[in-house]
């Protein structure tokens, strides 16, 4: 294991993927045992089980261990777990399967089979219940919401065997890492302390400064990207790994940074989902997780910092990884940099025109955004200077300039700066 941290609740990483003549006579078999169909989420999830990122899971979780995640964030063996991983089966799918059959999972989407499962157990869940403790919200305009509510209306439960990891795009190939592969990048570089950046957007200014504060207290920052399944309006992967791979190559030491990809289809869970990135980025090796503004929110079910603050809400000890808890970002007019919350006393805050440009002399701070940026280049409007490197904006103007038709951009409460005091201030 060398230095790099311990995975989550085992010794080793623990792959469910089969391969060779192990793979080939499990899938024989599997072709002639009844199908149960994933969703993309739960295909995704499969995966994730498949490389070892979910170490130490075996399998789909149980009634008890459905109850004890969502009310305690542990399994009934006492796990820290923060978001269930299940699997759905209509009533007439489960009404045909019997406790201890052996069951081939199935893609939704290809047909192809990916997996086995012996069932050993199957129940039934309150969702609303779910929805409410995961997602703090039963809104079905919530995406993840939307998902849960549109489940079978039962679960099976059992260990897997897994076939294919096809799912995740051959395109990414060249940053597709399964836990090994990047604790091995991280021990022949002797790096011992790694911060995990988590990326669904390109990479703008306050993404670099997050990521170059990090290096500056760790051995190096891993650049892990999602590149399953998103919403509609989140730009596509594989422009995502075009504009972060021209950001980096200019603007970071190559022996500080290692760039990733990883298979998962996003919940936005908000804090919990922040907890679930924080036990996969230990098992990939990361002794870090940064947490920035509005981790893995969406709209504003969430407080700009609900997932930093629910790493002090867990039971002591859950996790190995430690969050670094990072304060909004933004350029400074005054400061003539970037800076944060924390840092920059001028709390003025610059305006941005009907045409994307900034109104001289209207405030000090240009709060940065993701979901600001995706506006500006949506509607054709000319980014500002100081909200991304311009090898970024032309990575993004290309594939806005090949859409048919514009898409629409809502900015929610975080993005407008409407909430933009830090924790601290709000404490004090």
């Amino acid at each position: 294991m060398g230095k790099l941290i311990q995975p989550h609740g085992a010794s080793e990483v623990k792959p469910l993927l089969l391969a060779g003549a192990e793979q080939e006579e499990e899938l024989k078999r599997a072709g002639t045992l009844p199908k149960v169909v994933m969703t993309s989420r739960e295909a995704s999830d499969l995966i994730m089980m498949g490389i070892g990122a979910f170490t130490p899971l075996t399998g789909f979780m149980g009634k008890d261990d459905w109850k004890g995640v969502c009310d305690e964030f542990k399994m009934a063996d006492g796990l820290f777990w923060p978001i269930p991983i299940t699997l759905s089966a209509a009533e007439d799918v489960a009404g045909s399967i019997n406790i201890g059959d052996e069951v081939a999972l199935v893609d939704g989407e290809t047909d192809e089979i990916m997996g086995t499962m012996k069932v050993t157990e199957k129940y039934q869940i309150d969702k609303v219940h779910e929805c409410k403790q995961i997602f703090k919200t039963d809104d079905t305009e919530h995406p993840g919401v939307q998902k849960v509510m549109a489940q079978g209306a039962w679960n099976l439960a059992g260990p897997v065997k897994v076939l294919s990891e096809s799912y995740y795009p051959k395109e990414f190939a060249s940053i597709y890492h399964r836990p090994a592969d990047s604790r091995k990048i991280f021990d022949e570089r002797g790096w011992s302390t790694v911060a995990a950046l988590q990326l669904r957007n390109p990479m703008h200014n306050s993404h670099a400064y997050l990521a170059w504060t990090a290096i500056e207290v760790c051995d190096g920052v891993y650049i892990h990207q999602l590149v399953g399944k998103l919403k509609p309006g989140d730009i596509p992967a594989e422009v995502r790994v075009k504009a972060i791979d021209a950001l980096i190559k200019k603007y970071f030491r190559p022996d500080r940074v290692v760039q990733g990809g990883y298979p998962m289809e996003m919940r936005y869970a908000g804090p919990r989902e922040a907890l679930l990135h924080a036990v996969f980025r230990q098992n990939y090796g990361c002794s870090h997780l940064i947490v920035g503004r509005d981790h893995a929110g969406v709209g504003d079910y969430y407080g700009p910092f609900d997932a930093q603050t629910i790493f002090n809400e867990i039971p002591h000890n859950s996790l190995l990884i430690q969050p670094l808890k990072m304060d909004w970002t933004f350029y400074c007019y005054e400061c003539g940099s970037m800076a944060s919350m924390k840092t920059c006393p001028h709390e003025s805050q610059a305006q941005i025109d009907e045409n994307g440009k900034v109104i001289p002399g209207s405030g000090a701070r240009l709060l940065l955004s993701g979901t600001m940026l995706r506006k500006l280049m949506s509607e054709g409007k000319p980014v500002p200077a100081e909200f991304s490197k311009p090898e970024v904006i032309a990575v993004l103007r290309e594939y806005y300039d090949s859409l048919d038709e514009k898409v629409e951009i809502k900015l929610h409460q975080a993005a407008t700066g409407k909430e933009k005091q830090s924790s601290d201030e709000k404490k004090a």
